[in-house]
Order: C-alpha cells, then structure tokens, then sequence
C-alpha cells in the first residue's frame, strides 16, 4: 500500500493538473441529452449515488453532468441538529482529521502537518485561531457537494488562493507535503458569536470549480494572485445549516474554530463518516 501510494501520488507532480481540470469542467457541462444522462447514469452507478436522497431521480431533469452533481436533496434529507449550542458538519464526507490546532499547527495525516497561516493566506484572522479546533473533511464523489455553513455567521472577507491541484483522495493526503496549504482554496471568515470561523474550500485534481452563494462562481477562470475581498459591509449573514457554497466535483472542506469557542467535540474520528448538519461538537 506504501509502495502504491507513493507511485501514485509523485504520478502527479508531472501531470498537467490544471488543464486536465479545464477538460473535465467542459466534460461535465455538455446539454447533449444523450451523452450527459449517460453521463449521470454511468458515473452515477460506478461510484454508488444513492438516489432516493435526490429532490428529482429523473437524469433529464438535470442540464448537465454539473447540475447531477451539486443535486439538491430531498426535503428532510439532512436534517441539522437542532441544538442550539452545536455546530454542525458542512458537507458530507468523512472525516480526515479532526482536533487541536497546536500554535501553527493542523494534523494533515500521519507524519505530517501544515502552517494554519499559510492555509489562510495570512488573514489576520490566523491568529485567533491559532490552538483552536479543527475539521477535516473529504468528499468523495457518491457524496452531496453543496457546503453549508457550521454555525451562524456574518461573512467578513473571502480569500481565492491559486495553487496546485493534487488528489485530496487518502494516498495523496498522506504522501503529499503542505497538501491542503498548496492547492487552490477559497477562504471564507465569518464573524460569530464566539470569534472568527473559517470555512475553507480546497480544489483538487478534477475538480474544476467552486463558488459561493454570495459570489458566484469563483474559479475558473483559474487566478495567479491571491484575491481577497471585503465583504463586511454587504450584511451577509448565514444561519447554521443554511448553504454557502459547492464544489463542481469532489474535495475537501476545513473548518476552523478558535480555542475559546469549543466545549466539546463529538466522538468522531479520522476515518468517520458524517452528513451535512451532524452535530461536530458543543459550542461555549
């Protein structure tokens, strides 16, 4: 397993992974009824959609590939832990790592970790979130690809980050050094009642885009400066479980507490799966 993963993930340091993304993007948004519902059908089945979740099960009602893929669920599907002092899961997934932020420090995998500045673009925000708490957590393409928001929140700023764009699949994370610090990420703070909370989109190989509710579409087209821009003033705020943006395939999102906010995590660990509006943990 070792051997295969170190194989398959330096494989990447050499491929073209931008512009096999761009290809993808284009692959994914073709009309033509009968190569897209085949589309859906095939790629569907090969990776286990469940079917009964989705708000409409019929492949013609979806445009494109895209539209099957960031589908919205049935009513009730992801109910969001009522709570009031939790905060939830944005996405489905599982969890890659979850826990303390030690200084600068976020456990990647075993035997690595990676700068929590260099992960937020050095937002001023980093450092009240330095030795808070964290979730990792990956998407795999059967899951639900719209992100939802942990905890209520006013947007403050949102950050694009160019970068790399390398698998987020499990052989990757453990192979592949400052992984999530490397690819492109969007980066959103929020301003709530127990500090700043950063939700973190991170791009991988194939996934050729992800927008926000409040933006748009962010990327492509693909930047080469960090972009980052003052949202403060347009009173955006977002209830917790209430959508905030998706992925136009599979990734990761992190989400980033500062120390002073957590009372408690959930039992959840690396390897756990979660739906969108578990509970992740207790709120101060």
């Amino acid at each position: 397993m070792g051997i295969l993963d170190s194989i398959f993930s330096g494989i990447q340091y050499l491929l073209p992974q931008h512009l096999l993304s761009r290809v993808v993007y284009y692959f994914m948004r073709i009309r033509f009824a009968p190569v897209k519902n085949l589309q859906i059908w095939i790629i569907g089945l090969l990776v286990g959609v469940n079917w009964d979740e989705a708000r409409s099960a019929d492949a013609s009602d979806y445009e494109n590939f895209n539209a099957f893929f960031t589908r919205e669920l049935s009513r009730g599907a992801r109910p969001i832990d009522p709570d009031p002092a939790s905060f939830v899961s944005p996405s489905d997934g599982r969890i890659s790592q979850c826990g303390r932020v030690t200084t600068d420090r976020i456990l990647q995998a075993k035997g690595h970790s990676y700068s929590l500045q260099s992960l937020l673009a050095h937002d001023p925000a980093g450092r009240e979130l330095s030795n808070g708490f964290f979730h990792t957590i990956y998407l795999s393409p059967k899951d639900y690809h719209r992100v939802h928001m942990p905890m209520k929140g006013k947007l403050l700023r949102m950050i694009h980050v160019p970068g790399k764009l390398f698998s987020v699949a499990p052989y990757t994370v453990r192979k592949v050094p400052n992984l999530f610090a490397r690819n492109e990420r969007v980066i959103s703070i929020f301003e709530t009642t127990h500090g700043p909370m950063a939700v973190v989109l991170v791009g991988a190989m194939l996934v050729s885009s992800m927008e926000t509710v409040w933006a748009g579409q962010i990327t492509p087209p693909r930047g080469k400066r960090i972009s980052t821009g003052d949202w403060s003033r347009r009173d955006i705020v977002l209830d917790k479980g209430q959508e905030m943006g998706r992925f136009n395939m599979g990734s990761t999102v992190i989400v980033l507490l500062p120390p002073n906010a957590v009372a408690s995590l959930a039992e959840l660990g690396p390897d756990d799966s979660v739906l969108m509006g578990e509970k992740l943990g207790r709120l101060r």
